[in-house]
């Protein structure tokens, strides 16, 4: 996918659930609109999660109108407050507030009582069968399910029934609860759902006060009209979930809130699965989930992307119907573009070759002017120290060069970044033939900025050596080698494709203004790349992430080995 400059607002067509929205609000069907972003706390948020986030959010915000942030808290058994507390920084992170903070637990009162309701209408049954008879009783997409021997109870029996297994008189799996709806029906969904399960389990917010949760297809729709949510919006996956939705809403004479699907995020060189990234973290393959290589929303801040750039992201990629896979290389080039305009220039050498310049005085330096940002005028310039002694990368110098090869090779001359031009005289190796050094001349006329006007092809960065401080630089890069991880053959597993070189740490020297930095600073090392101080950077020991290269050169080192 080609990244291009989006237009304006007010000159993109609208996607479908613009034209919805538009359509209801002309009709007076409602005169707002509220939205919910409702995710389930047993996990971090991933990059997929901040897509919904972007446009529940982003339309509410487009039509005078607001969006609830609902936890779907029905299963104490993998949810905790951990989870709660991190999805709440992720959104607030990503540039939202919510209207309301709401929680199922907070319906566990009402959804039974409507439960009691259906129960009443002869519309659901308390089931004896164990999650297997149930499974296999199902039926098939061409095949017609079984009714369950207890579908006929009576109301009171099953009222009965329901009110014991809310008050802790079963073990879990002894008894269901499930709709009375059509073991024939060609949705599967609509043949006999389960509704509530026995789970004797603490809850994170309502302790040990239930034993029975509801089911999320139960829970979800009654939520939404207990809020009078006027369009809950969901991924793809979920469209064959939507009569069973509006079934609730019908038989229990309730709020119509009605849902709406889009196609979900899929991103090349990423997997979006909770339980894979759980899987992840618990095997020891990354560092926990705000591990730069995970595509967790605190995984990405950490590793130096921005709230702006992935909201960009969100509307480069737009609304669909239908799922399709979008390449990675579109996210990292909106974190260029917007970092190319925040982002500080810095000069740091990550594999370093010094080189002495045999003409400049021992002993002295001076304060060479480097410009901060050139996109930004407004953040000026700083001083960088300048001697006799610099390191440059090694990957600057070549020995036998090829043509058009315009950085340092014996004879050759180029330009020190905001400095002079040298010119390599002499290579100077250890006991094993290794190149340690370099004997350098330089023209004390050509300093930047003043005024000269003899120039060579070639600029490369460096730091003094005598003003470098050392750093950690941890070079990330994607975590798996194969582009469709949502198409993984069979036999295989995501682990298989885990990419080895994802992490690589360096020592490096930096400039000193690159010391002392607060965690999530954005740099652009000069020439290299963009990156971002780690949470684990000290005055003494500054760690630095690669966010992105300067350049996608992933595809074009993939075009070569194939």
């Amino acid at each position: 996918m080609t990244a291009t400059s989006s237009p304006p607002p007010s000159e993109r067509s609208l996607h479908f659930l613009e034209e919805i929205i538009e359509s209801d609000l002309a009709s007076g069907k409602y005169q707002s609109i509220l939205t919910r972003f409702p995710p389930e706390p047993n996990g971090y948020l991933h990059v997929g999660h901040a897509k919904s986030i972007c446009l529940n959010f982003g339309l509410a915000k487009k039509y005078g109108g607001q969006t609830n942030l609902r936890f779907d808290d029905t299963n104490p058994v993998k949810e905790d407050v951990e989870y709660v507390d991190s999805i709440k920084e992720d959104v607030r992170w990503l540039g939202f507030e919510w209207a309301g903070e709401y929680y199922a637990s907070d319906y566990f009162d009402r959804l039974y009582e409507w439960a009691c309701r259906l129960i009443g209408k002869g519309l659901a049954y308390v089931d004896d069968q164990r999650q297997d008879e149930i499974r296999a009783t199902r039926g098939t997409v061409t095949q017609a399910g079984q009714n369950s021997p207890y579908r006929n109870r009576s109301i009171d029996e099953n009222l009965d029934l329901f009110r014991r297994m809310k008050n802790g008189e079963f073990a879990d799996g002894e008894k269901v609860l499930r709709a009375k709806i059509d073991m024939a029906h060609p949705n599967m969904l609509l043949r006999d759902p389960i509704l509530y399960r026995i789970i004797h389990a603490a809850h994170h917010r309502t302790g040990n006060r239930w034993c029975i949760y509801p089911m999320y297809d139960y829970a979800h729709g009654q939520s939404d009209s207990i809020e009078r949510i006027t369009h809950s919006i969901c991924t793809l996956e979920f469209d064959v979930h939507r009569p069973l939705y509006d079934w609730f809403i019908e038989k229990l004479e309730i709020f119509p809130s009605h849902q709406y699907e889009f196609a979900r995020l899929n991103l090349t060189y990423t997997i979006m699965s909770k339980r894979s990234l759980l899987e992840l973290v618990k095997l020891g393959c990354v560092s926990g989930w705000d591990d730069p290589r995970m595509p967790t929303i605190c995984g990405m801040r950490r590793r130096g992307y921005t709230p702006e750039s992935i909201r960009l992201f969100a509307d480069k990629i737009g609304v669909a119907k239908h799922d399709n896979v979008i390449d990675l290389s579109l996210l990292e080039w909106c974190v260029r573009d917007d970092l190319n305009r925040r982002a500080m220039r810095r000069m740091a050498v990550l594999d370093p070759l010094k080189i002495v310049i045999t003409n400049y005085p021992e002993g002295a330096t001076e304060d060479i002017d480097a410009v901060n940002n050139p996109e930004d005028e407004s953040a000026g310039k700083r001083q960088v120290a300048f001697g006799r002694e610099l390191y440059i990368e090694r990957a600057d110098f070549m020995e036998n060069p090829p043509k058009k090869y315009f950085r340092l090779s014996p004879g050759s001359e180029v330009r020190l970044r905001y400095a002079y031009i040298i010119r390599c005289n002499e290579v100077i190796r250890n006991a094993a033939g290794d190149v340690v050094e370099l004997h350098c001349t330089y023209d004390p006329e050509t300093r930047s900025g003043s005024g000269s006007t003899r120039q060579v092809k070639g600029t490369i960065h460096w730091v003094s050596v005598g003003h470098a401080r050392r750093a950690e630089v941890r070079l990330f890069d994607r975590l798996f080698t194969e582009a469709r991880m949502d198409a993984i053959p069979e036999g295989k597993s995501y682990r298989d494709f885990l990419n080895p070189d994802s992490l690589r740490t360096v020592a490096a020297f930096v400039e000193p203004a690159l010391t002392g930095l607060p965690p999530l600073t954005n740099i652009q090392f000069e020439r290299l790349g963009y990156f971002s101080v780690d949470t684990d950077s000290t005055p003494d020991n500054p760690v630095f992430n690669r966010t992105v290269t300067l350049k996608d050169t992933w595809t074009k080192q993939l075009k070569m080995e194939h």
